[in-house]
């Protein structure tokens, strides 16, 4: 009974040091990969990333993430335009 709590507690410690940890780093790399970098800025930060274990994905959330440039907001204007009805004349 003893040894079947032993490979139960290998396991989680498994998913704990090692999946999960793993999983995060191919997330971030997919995130990574995705943004608006040079091509040396996305090279430093997945060294970054997979070098350095717990601290590098975290300082990426959290300092390398390029924010989502949308269209300006122009104030005092519709944004819905009704379609204007055609009429024939006869």
């Amino acid at each position: 009974m003893g040894q079947s709590r032993g490979c139960l507690t290998n396991t989680i410690l498994f998913l704990i040091i090692v999946f999960i940890p793993v999983v995060g780093h191919i997330i971030e790399t997919v995130f990574l990969l995705e943004d608006d970098h040079s091509p040396l800025g996305k090279v430093l930060w997945l060294v970054l990333i997979w070098a350095v274990p717990f601290v590098g994905p975290l300082l990426y959330l959290l300092f390398g993430q390029r924010p989502v440039r949308h269209a300006p907001i122009s104030f005092g204007q519709s944004s819905y335009v009704p379609p204007q009805q055609q009429y024939y004349q006869h």
